[in-house]
């Protein structure tokens, strides 16, 4: 199946074109991208087609990956399903819950696939908590802490507000994903706080959300740029006992500096009960898999993994947490 990727910065050089790459039902055969030094890189790369629109690579291509601001992301998509191809997005779907509306109804008319990159459903340490939870070793849990904390200003376009939707629409879309799929029980409402400091004037510099489920979970998302000491990434209590985990996924880093993921101490995970304590290792997701999933799925060997609905929910939730940031109170996403 040949690929096309829009947009070859950070996300579609870095992300999207390697993981591709381990896919053998996979061919990139395409880049467009206006930046002429992008274009460059991709034909250094050796990229077989290069062009500067999504219009004039769309006849050479069966699906195209769309790595560009979230602003775009409606009208892209639409234009790769009306030409009758496949579409991955990055996350997040798009930036609001009518435009995401707008788009599974674009999939249908065109009956093609329709995904959202939540990669981070193949991280380490989502697996290993979601791995605990599954054993029952914590009993029922009540709350959990999802943190990821950094020192850093934010770059480019994830900077500006109107474009990127802000911070919670960049790390939170991956967070509240995992979010949803980690707890089995409705979303009653959320409740989202965002602090613009130092460098966060426009995007925010740190976001606390609390998503309020039907089973009495209460699930704490936290994220900034503006901490010099950080948190666990997961912090959660249950009935039975406790777990708590340091450090993020080693895939980025990994892929980005071209070598393989390897073990930490501190990505391991402390898991304390009444009657024991031990520290476990994390279980190893490679996000490829996202990739080898939708081979399978477009071949109709597989269901889809992440599906355009999941997406759409994510985006609801992310709507609702940016109302309440606004007004200051509860939300019910639509």
């Amino acid at each position: 199946m040949k690929i096309g990727i829009l947009g070859y910065g950070f996300a579609g050089r870095g992300f999207h074109a390697r993981l591709i790459a381990r896919v053998p039902e996979l061919q990139l055969a395409a880049v467009a991208t206006r930046s002429e030094e992008r274009q460059a890189q991709a034909k250094a790369d050796g990229v077989p087609a290069v062009f500067s629109t999504l219009a004039d690579m769309l006849p050479h291509v069966d699906l195209v990956v769309l790595a560009t601001p979230h602003d775009t992301h409606r009208d892209e998509a639409l234009a790769v399903m009306r030409a009758g191809k496949h579409v991955v997005i990055d996350k997040p779907m798009c930036l609001s819950s009518a435009d995401a509306d707008r788009l599974l109804e674009a999939r249908d008319e065109a009956g093609v696939l329709l995904s959202v990159f939540h990669n981070r459903r193949w991280d380490w340490d989502y697996l290993t908590v979601r791995h605990a939870l599954a054993q029952g070793w914590l009993g029922e849990p009540y709350l959990v802490e999802a943190t990821v904390l950094r020192y850093k200003a934010p770059r480019g376009w994830r900077a500006d507000a109107e474009t990127g939707g802000g911070l919670i629409w960049d790390w939170g879309a991956h967070l509240v994903d995992q979010a949803l799929q980690l707890v089995p029980a409705p979303l009653v409402d959320v409740s989202c706080e965002v602090q613009r400091r130092k460098w966060g004037a426009g995007a925010g510099s740190f976001a606390r959300l609390q998503l309020r489920f039907e089973n009495g979970v209460l699930y704490a998302i936290e994220i900034g740029n503006l901490a010099t000491i950080l948190k666990p990434r997961w912090f959660i209590l249950g009935e039975d006992g406790a777990l708590r985990k340091e450090g993020l996924d080693p895939q980025e880093p990994a892929l980005l500096g071209g070598f393989e993921p390897g073990e930490k101490p501190e990505e391991r995970a402390l898991i304390k009960t009444l009657d024991d304590e031990r520290v476990i290792d994390s279980l190893r997701g490679d996000w490829a898999d996202y990739y080898r999933n939708v081979a399978e799925a477009v071949a109709g060997r597989a269901p889809l993994a992440v599906t355009a609905e999941q997406g759409r929910q994510v985006v609801a939730v992310l709507e609702a947490a940016t109302r309440s940031a606004d007004d200051h109170r509860p939300v019910v996403p639509r």
